[in-house]
């Protein structure tokens, strides 16, 4: 995955210093800065129960089945709880990336990004100078499969953090293909279809680290977006909350289950469902006195996939949303621009007849 990204300072390293404004590139206009919704009471995401969709009595299975189908439709964001993964292998993963970025800076530049790289160490999306910035710092890497790993970041990780990511990448990916299958169920289209339409796939993580700021109301933690990529799955790394989903026009906050994961989909899935599914734009908050970390891992389409809708959604009634883009130039489009909002997936959407009047 290539960037065009700017290499920037690490935020880590600038709140080491006693700080009691915030420096002026951080600080979002005014349209951009995050105001926390009015509605009471907040809604809360759809609790999705993982035995239930396992289950062979059908009776369990098929309601939330239902509930997938209208989480995914409605919201684009689900808390997903008793998926099989052990807390204490969730534990060892929050506690590997505290552990790294405790490591001194030194360290951490080890794994820093490369020119011309997205994986690394840093920052992405940064195109300009002028560009307002993240307050956050990020490390982002391929994952699975093994033969796609930069050398120089995932086999260089410390022990045990290192085997305990091993581990949980395992787990994640057949959690993800699990997900994706009780999605295609619940779309009445064939497992093996949607399958073919991920190829080859790739997993990817970003250990985000959002430090405190002296004036949390001004700036983000992450930029809105949608996220590019197939499912993602977040672990709340600690007990600071700071993830906010856009609801029909309204942020609200998100309030993590214990030893839940947050699932949401990607862009490719809005296209691969033909728009019934849709990727939702999301961002992050920071805190004035605390730090907060996150894990997100992403499951998405192999580089040789021609991205499209599934077959089985397009019909005379329901045309083609999308077109098709590979994934490859999915990826350079998506990255070769700053984060904000859903422009890219925009950009591919297909005008039907009855919408050019309009």
């Amino acid at each position: 995955m290539e960037r065009t990204s700017l290499i920037v300072p690490s935020v880590q390293e600038i709140v080491k210093q006693p700080l009691t404004t915030v420096p002026d590139r951080y600080i979002r206009p005014h349209h951009d800065r995050p105001i926390i919704s009015t509605i009471t009471p907040l809604p809360q995401l759809p609790v999705i129960d993982l035995t239930k969709l396992l289950s062979q009595d059908l009776n369990l299975k098929q309601p939330e089945l239902h509930n997938l189908h209208s989480a995914c439709k409605e919201w684009g964001f689900f808390q997903l709880i008793n998926h099989g993964v052990s807390s204490s292998l969730m534990e060892n993963v929050k506690n590997g990336a505290k552990e790294f970025y405790n490591l001194p800076f030194e360290e951490k530049r080890k794994f820093g990004q490369k020119e011309g790289e997205v994986e690394g160490y840093g920052q992405a999306f940064v195109m300009s100078e002028e560009q307002k910035l993240d307050w956050a710092d990020m490390f982002f890497m391929v994952t699975l499969p093994p033969q796609l790993r930069k050398p120089h970041l995932f086999p260089k990780l410390p022990l045990p953090f290192r085997d305990h990511l091993e581990t949980y990448s395992t787990e994640l990916r057949n959690l993800a293909i699990q997900i994706i299958d009780f999605m295609a169920n619940a779309l009445n289209v064939n497992t093996n279809e949607i399958r073919e339409l991920f190829g080859e796939a790739a997993q990817s993580t970003r250990i985000n680290y959002y430090p405190p700021c002296p004036q949390p109301e001004l700036v983000t933690g992450l930029n809105s977006h949608s996220d590019g990529g197939g499912l993602t799955i977040l672990l709340q790394g600690n007990e600071v909350e700071g993830l906010q989903i856009k609801k029909d026009g309204f942020w609200i906050p998100v309030k993590p289950l214990p030893n839940a994961f947050i699932i949401n989909l990607g862009d490719m899935l809005e296209m691969i469902t033909n728009g019934v599914y849709g990727s939702i734009e999301h961002r992050a908050t920071v805190n004035l006195k605390m730090e907060r970390f996150s894990i997100a891992t992403f499951y998405s389409p192999g580089m040789e996939v021609m991205l499209c809708p599934a077959p089985t959604l397009v019909t005379t009634k329901t045309p083609a949303k999308f077109r098709a883009i590979s994934v490859k130039d999915f990826y350079l489009g998506y990255l070769g621009r700053e984060l904000r909002g859903k422009s890219f997936l925009d950009s591919l959407r297909i005008q039907n007849e009855d919408e050019k009047g309009t």
